[in-house]
């Protein structure tokens, strides 16, 4: 429960917010677990049961599909625990596929203040694991992403003095696939830097599939991952306080 509501009513409610007014959207939840099932149907969300091989949520997404018997174009992983995710941010990644050409995979990403950059370093001293960067090229398509902070930067007492904004790219866990190339992925088999790394998302890289970076603009909101704890808990619901009260 957070704030008077499950945390994957919340997480259903902000996708149903995110796609009103586009056209021809479903909204699916995938579980192992007949319990979750349950609780979905209780509050009339679409849900679909998935194998419990499935290793990870890409995996779980794909067999949802299958299991509910659909054809999409394309389809957006949004993780259960992540109610906190801006409305737009789910949207912004939608409207990035009608690009052309079409992006095979779609995920966003935000421009750090160098406070939040700052931050980061500090957590990344006794938990290294979390938190990842990316890197892009000119037209946005992604190099890299990592656990390190990339790119290093050089003279950046220079940047500091001339931008609020620093140039590190601080990644946000939700994946946008091309239908086709969902399809392929999960049956490529894990790559040495995935596994190094810890980020499926590499799999795609190393085989050699682009992934559109959307830059995106925060607008305000502050950006908090996955519910891991009870910590999290508590900082959600100072936050939907909040914001309960500001609209």
């Amino acid at each position: 429960m957070i704030a008077g509501k499950t945390m994957l009513e919340r997480v259903y409610d902000l996708a149903c917010e995110a796609t009103r007014g586009l056209d021809d959207i479903e909204i699916l939840i995938a579980t192992e677990d007949q319990r979750i099932l349950d609780h979905a149907q209780s509050f009339n969300a679409p849900a679909v049961m998935t194998p419990e091989s499935c290793q990870t949520g890409t995996d779980r997404a794909c067999a949802a599909i299958e299991a509910a018997g659909l054809s999409p174009d394309i389809v957006l992983n949004l993780q259960g625990d992540a109610p906190l995710t801006p409305p737009h941010f789910i949207t912004d990644v939608i409207h990035a596929f009608h690009e052309t050409p079409i992006p095979d995979v779609v995920t966003p990403a935000y421009q750090m203040t160098w406070e939040q950059l700052d931050t980061l370093r500090v957590s990344k001293e006794t938990t290294p694991f979390s938190g990842t960067t990316v890197s892009v090229d000119p037209n946005g398509y992604a190099l890299w992403f990592s656990k390190n902070i990339i790119p290093a930067i050089r003279k950046e007492d220079t940047y500091r003095a001339n931008s609020l904004l620093s140039p590190i790219l601080k990644h946000i866990g939700l994946y946008g696939y091309r239908y086709d190339v969902l399809k392929r992925f999960v049956d490529l088999p894990q790559t040495q830097y995935e596994t190094l790394e810890g980020l499926e998302q590499l799999r795609l890289l190393e085989h050699r599939y682009t992934i559109k970076v959307v830059t995106i603009d925060p607008k305000g909101h502050r950006i908090h991952g996955g519910i891991d704890s009870p910590e999290d808990i508590e900082y959600a619901e100072k936050l939907i306080t909040t914001q309960n009260k500001g609209s």
